[in-house]
């Protein structure tokens, strides 16, 4: 059978304090192994090591969390920021979480590129959009309106901020390359954070699998369809040759990471995809309940991915 690990987005919990007793329950509850999440303190990563229950196979940057001087969290840093100042911080933030990754003997590094704009929020007529398909009125003209105007304006906007990204990209690979780690980017859940589909292409230019690949959220994918904004299949059929991770969850309306099993995600075209991964990495979030999480690799077995 395929390894699993449980990422530790779903330690963000009180009875998770000490990372050791999240390493327990993920061993109890038929994991193999650990994502350390972008959410996670230092503090935690190092009682998950210490704990010698499982191993750490993937590292989720920017981590160690930690809240910079604005208040916000390290997550917030834009590798794709047109900011010279702004751009430098994101990729510290992420070289830092390389030689952690090196530390506790991660091979894949999962990096989120940034987006397009100066600001982590997303843009306001996506938000809106959001809210209409929350409250049930997606069929009113104005749910079209915004969509088209998100478009446009990710269009329009796009081209130095992939630039930037790209230039992040190349110091990133550099050092992560001398760790022997392989960065996995992946796909996201606003559209107007990168990559699109397409914009794969001029990122890997010139690298091999080796040092950067795609990486595959099933959730994020499903909540950019749903919006009718990318459609789901068009990742897949275009990166599974370079797939290097994925991050398996299930949606409901378009709230993701929730457990394997717990959703209507269509998981046929996702088997097909990611099929040639050696192992998965399950990204549920702190309000699943445990025996949800503990029922989803039978879940996953029983569709094909173990």
């Amino acid at each position: 059978m395929k390894p699993l690990a449980l990422s530790a987005m779903y330690a963000q919990q009180e009875r998770f304090a000490d990372g050791a007793v999240f390493a327990r329950f993920a061993a109890d509850a038929g994991f193999d192994a650990i994502e350390i999440s972008h959410s996670t303190p230092a503090a935690k990563i190092e009682a998950i090591a210490a704990a010698g229950i499982l191993p750490v196979t993937s590292f989720h940057a920017p981590a160690p969390y930690v809240k910079r001087a604005s208040g916000r969290g390290n997550t917030s840093a834009n590798l794709a920021a047109v900011d010279p100042d702004e751009r430098k911080a994101a990729v510290d933030y992420t070289l830092l979480s390389i030689d952690w990754a090196a530390r506790l003997g991660a091979r894949t590094l999962v990096v989120h590129l940034g987006q397009v704009s100066d600001v982590h929020e997303q843009f306001e007529d996506e938000l809106a959009m959001r809210r209409m398909f929350d409250s049930g009125t997606v069929d009113e003209e104005r749910f079209s309106e915004f969509r088209e105007r998100v478009i446009q304006r990710r269009a329009a906007e796009a081209e130095p901020y992939l630039v930037a990204a790209r230039q992040s990209l190349e110091a990133l690979i550099q050092k992560a390359e001398q760790a022997r780690i392989v960065i996995g980017l992946e796909n996201r859940y606003h559209y107007h954070e990168i990559p699109a589909p397409d914009e794969y292409e001029q990122l890997f230019d010139g690298f091999a699998i080796e040092q950067v690949g795609y990486w595959h959220d099933v959730g994020h994918a499903e909540v950019l369809d749903r919006l009718g904004l990318v459609g789901k299949r068009r990742w897949l059929d275009r990166w599974s040759g370079r797939i290097v991770g994925a991050h398996l969850h299930d949606v409901s309306g378009i709230g993701d990471h929730r457990s394997p099993g717990d959703g209507d995600v269509d998981w046929e075209y996702v088997v097909a995809g990611v099929a040639g991964l050696a192992g998965y990495t399950l990204e549920i979030n702190q309000h699943q309940p445990a025996e949800a999480v503990a029922a989803a690799p039978r879940f996953l077995a029983s569709i094909g991915l173990r």
